[in-house]
Parts: structure tokens; sequence; C-alpha cells
């Protein structure tokens, strides 16, 4: 599955067409891999059929037809079910020398007992959650880190080169999974903070541009502050992922903490926070949408800048 000049690029599968897998999977095909898909709302396929990638008919298909499978589901049950409905999931496909990539952000114990099972049948699965957003994901830079055997990796690696520009081998199967969950802790705090900071600085009277600009030339600078700060300025909170899906994310980060008995404040106060946009109404919003919690709180609305 390494491509060489004299080489074809391998079959790839994709299985999950959403806000990230959709623009994931056409960076492959823009990559000159050969594209199988396969989505439950068979619709979602359509314009990548329309551009030259298969309709597969079930994830077995995909998995199949494909050397490489790659799954970007929502959650550890949509993950679990992909792989292992009778007859036609993914594992029912599984044989030596496939690689399945579950690129989904699930509990790390599953991920650990899904590579399991298909390493039982010859297979190898790694766990590759990304970071990025769906910006990254249209651009193809996210950070990808994988869990897993090094050797399935290298074999998955040209895939993985399409679609980020950080891969990050970070242990064994599972430890990809911890990993994104310590990135959502900090993606999560790190979005808590600017909102506190933008109420803060524009409740005493200071232009909300002006204190982003500011943070973006300091140490406070970073990659959610440049991604969402002029999406938090224009008050737009159209979902590039989702709060539902942040919440569901640290929904796995607190289990896991429970777990191991590791205490995380910061992450439990963002996850009551995230509670509290949910119960407004607001699940389907942008993650960055907890900021509106404490404009709530403070009973003060960031101005909009145009």
């Amino acid at each position: 599955m390494i491509r060489n000049a004299s080489s074809s690029p391998p079959v790839v599968g994709v299985i999950g067409l959403g806000i990230m897998g959709e623009p994931m999977a056409r960076n492959l095909l823009r990559a000159g891999f050969p594209l199988v898909v396969w989505n439950r709302t068979a619709a979602r396929a359509d314009a990548l059929v329309a551009d030259g990638a298969q309709r597969a008919s079930s994830p077995r298909e995909v998995a199949a037809r494909a050397a490489v499978t790659i799954t970007i589901l929502s959650d550890t049950p949509d993950v679990a079910e992909v792989y292992r409905r009778e007859p036609d999931g993914v594992l029912a496909a599984a044989a030596p020398g496939k690689v399945f990539v579950d690129m989904s952000t699930i509990a790390p114990r599953a991920a650990r007992e899904l590579a399991a099972e298909a390493a039982a049948r010859g297979a190898a699965l790694l766990d590759a959650p990304v970071s990025g957003g769906d910006v990254g994901a249209r651009e193809g830079t996210l950070s990808i880190m994988v869990g897993g055997d090094a050797d399935a990796l290298a074999r998955a690696r040209p895939v993985l080169e399409a679609l980020g520009t950080r891969i990050t081998h970070v242990g064994s199967n599972g430890a990809g999974q911890v990993v994104k969950a310590c990135n959502q802790i900090v993606v999560g705090l790190t979005l808590e903070a600017l909102g506190e900071a933008l109420v803060l600085g524009s409740k005493a009277g200071v232009d909300p541009r002006a204190i982003v600009e500011a943070l973006g030339g300091g140490l406070a600078a970073s990659r959610v502050l440049e991604v969402r700060g002029e999406q938090l300025l224009a008050r737009d909170f159209a979902p590039g992922f989702k709060l539902d899906l942040h919440a569901k994310d640290l929904g796995i980060v607190l289990e896991e903490a429970r777990e191991l008995g590791v205490p995380l404040p910061g992450a439990a106060l963002v996850a009551e926070l995230f509670a509290a946009e949910r119960e407004r109404g607001r699940g389907d919003a942008d993650n960055s949408t907890v900021v509106r919690a404490l404009e709530a709180l403070a009973e003060h609305e960031i101005p909009r800048v145009p």
C-alpha cells in the first residue's frame, strides 16, 4: 500500500460522509486515490459519486474492495455498529493485509476492543482521531494522532498524508483516542477562556476586534483564536464542530479521568457550560457557542463586529 512511481494508488474506502468525512473523501479523490464510499443516508454520497467515487451498498463491501478503509462517525456506538454489524459490517471483510483506520472520536476502551477483534481476523485497525475541525478537513491540514501497529501506519500513511499535515504515532491501540481526549480538553478550555476574555473586555467597553487582534499577537495566540476568532466577532455559530459532538467528547474525557482517578476541574466546568447551551437548544451550533453561556451569566452580549 506504499505508493511509488511504478505502483497504482490503493483503493481507499470512506464510511461516514458528514461535516468531516465528506471533505476528507474529496481530498482523497483529488490526491488520485480510487475511492469507495458508504453513508447511512445514501444521498450524502451523491456528489462524490458524481465526481468519480464509487458507491458501496454496505460497510462490508467498502472494506472488501478497499486496501485502506477509513471510518469517521459520530460516537462510540455508531463505530461499534458499523464494524460489528452482521452480516455486512467492516469486520466481516477483515483479512490479512487489510488496514482499517477509525478517525472518529470514541472511547479508548472501545478502540482497543475493536482493534483486538480486527487482529483476530488478520487485519489491523488504527485509531486515528483528528483535530482541525471542518476547516482542516477541507484544506487537508488536519492533525492526526494515531494509535496502533507501526507497520500498519506505514501502509496507511500515504492515504493519511492526503488528509493532514501532521501525523503523529502516539502509541499502541487506544493511545490515539487518549491523545484526542487531551486535545478536546485544551480546545474546550481555550474556547471557554476566549469567551471569558471577550465578555469581560467588551463589557468594560473595549472593541472586541481589538481584543482578538491583541491576543493573536502575544502568548495567548492559538489555533482556536485564529480559526474561531472571526466567527465569534461576526456571531456566526454555524457548525464547524457541533457543540453536541464536543459535549460527547468531554463525556469520554471525564469517564476516562474517573477510571484513572485524575481530577479535571476545568474540563468538568466546560462540560457544565456545554450542558447549559444544549438545554437552550444549541446542540447543533458550533462549539464556540459556549461563549453564549458566559454571556448569559454576565448579562452581557459581546457586540457583533462587521
